[in-house]
């Protein structure tokens, strides 16, 4: 397997604290830093600083860092009109040098639409326009230099589109999609994605999960094996049990709902866990990091799956 971490900056933050957090993963070793594409606090955070911008701060880690995968896990498309969001994930894809990832699905959390004035059509509608983005970017990005595309869809309309600018990866940034659905998502995972990732499941549902999306591409005629299959966990841990607790107790979690529910506990614990997911067929796991002012934490994470 291999490891990325993952941060939640809805909960409040800055650009300074994610740079300081993701030059420090990059120092260590990790394949990537992601970050969560929502623009309102969860639980029981205030929310300060207030939530930042995914594309706003990849960009700037575009060119901060040197050689860590960047991206997001994942943009809604209800956020971004698909156009600018094209030309965006292009601009940081070339801007560097090819290590953008788009994690990209239907979006779920209403409230922060509501907060942000953006609307929030039905699920139906909200996946339609999640499929034909997949299709639009697939195009769009693969144009031949001179020609024009043009598409009609029934929730997305482009005109004598010139596919500009192009990303700096063939035939375009990896595409991740996630979640638990067991209809449309399989379908457009096998279609459009080059990695399939679920949030914090268990092993044995993760082994489900997967095997959903995996007899789909059989369907479809796609090799199973051309998927990576992902999950994100959070990630909680201590060489003593002390330290374990106080690091819960500032991310606001009950140190036995962690040991359930995350990547938590002692190193012992954590590196079991985690044998769980890769025999369950788990590829990569995102490590969400909840405090990103604890760069100790870090350490510990690389000492534990990097050495």
């Amino acid at each position: 397997m291999d490891f990325r971490i993952f941060i939640e900056p809805q909960q409040g933050t800055t650009y300074d604290r994610i740079l300081a957090l993701a030059t420090h993963a990059e120092s260590l070793g990790f394949n990537g830093f992601f970050t969560s594409d929502h623009y309102l606090k969860m639980g029981a955070s205030d929310g300060l600083p207030g939530p930042t911008d995914a594309w706003t701060t990849l960009a700037g880690l575009a060119r901060d860092t040197s050689n860590i995968r960047l991206g997001t896990l994942v943009s809604p498309v209800t956020f971004r009109h698909l156009g600018s969001l094209a030309i965006s994930v292009a601009q940081i894809d070339q801007m560097s040098e090819g290590r953008i990832e788009l994690g990209l699905g239907a979006g779920w959390y209403e409230e922060e639409h509501k907060a942000q004035g953006l609307p929030f059509p039905d699920i139906a509608t909200r996946f339609d326009l999640l499929e034909e983005s997949l299709e639009v970017l697939n195009a769009i990005w693969n144009l031949e230099k001179g020609e024009f595309f043009n598409f009609q869809g029934k929730r997305v309309q482009f005109e004598n589109s010139m596919g500009l600018p192009k990303p700096k990866q063939e035939p375009g940034p990896p595409i991740i999609m996630g979640g638990i659905g067991q209809r449309r998502t399989p379908n457009l995972v096998a279609k459009y994605a080059s990695e399939y990732n679920t949030p914090f499941v268990s092993p044995d549902t993760f082994a489900s999960l997967v095997g959903v999306v995996k007899d789909k591409c059989v369907e479809l005629g796609r090799n199973p094996k051309d998927l990576i299959y992902s999950c994100a966990q959070v990630f909680c841990c201590g060489d003593e049990e002390t330290i374990f607790s106080k690091r819960a107790l500032t991310i606001g979690r009950e140190v036995g709902e962690l040991r359930v529910n995350g990547l938590a506990g002692t190193p012992d614990e954590v590196i079991r866990r985690a044998e769980e997911f890769k025999q369950n067929g788990c590829d990569r796991l995102y490590l969400q990091i909840l405090d990103d002012c604890d760069l100790e934490h870090l350490d510990l994470a690389a000492e534990i799956f990097l050495n």
